[in-house]
């Protein structure tokens, strides 16, 4: 088993019940245990900014999943969820995103590990720091002190896990 964290989004529908729902769906993948939850957060919109704001969580799983085993099942939670993929960062029902496997750097034309924009965004950070502040990532830095150096303006805790 190993340690991976997965960043959820929504801001379509019922954005946290959309994030709540998800996170129940990571809890019963196959090979795979939910240790840690987020708190919700509350994020103004990224890349395009005329669209509502997003729910945002992290969790912490182990899981014998490979990489790419693991992709594809957020993918067909976010599929079950109603996501239409139609614009980059545009608004959406669900988005799950694998942001790092311990032990893991990969590069290919699915997945790119650990994810190379997270330390660039807050709606990111927040929420994985409630589950692994210490957490290293290669290339990157510590999250916690990747989170200390990113604005915050506009990002709101909504509720616990």
């Amino acid at each position: 088993m190993t340690l991976a964290y997965v960043a959820l989004g929504s801001n379509l529908g019922n954005p946290k019940r959309q994030v709540l729902d998800a996170m129940d769906a990571l809890a019963k993948l196959s090979a795979t245990r939910l240790l840690q939850r987020s708190h919700l957060y509350c994020t103004p919109p990224w890349g395009l900014l005329e669209q509502p704001p997003f729910v945002n969580a992290a969790v912490e799983l182990d899981t014998a999943l490979s990489p790419h085993a693991l992709l594809d099942a957020l993918l067909a939670i976010e599929q079950q969820a109603g996501r239409v993929r139609t614009e980059r960062n545009g608004p959406r029902t669900l988005d799950l995103d694998v942001l790092h496997i311990d032990g893991v750097q990969l590069d290919d034309e699915r997945l790119t590990l650990p994810h190379p924009r997270m330390a660039e965004r807050a709606f990111v950070l927040l929420p994985l720091n409630d589950v692994a502040p210490a957490l290293w990532l290669p290339g990157q830095g510590v999250v916690a002190e990747l989170l200390g150096r990113l604005d915050l303006a506009g990002c709101e805790r909504l509720l616990a896990p």
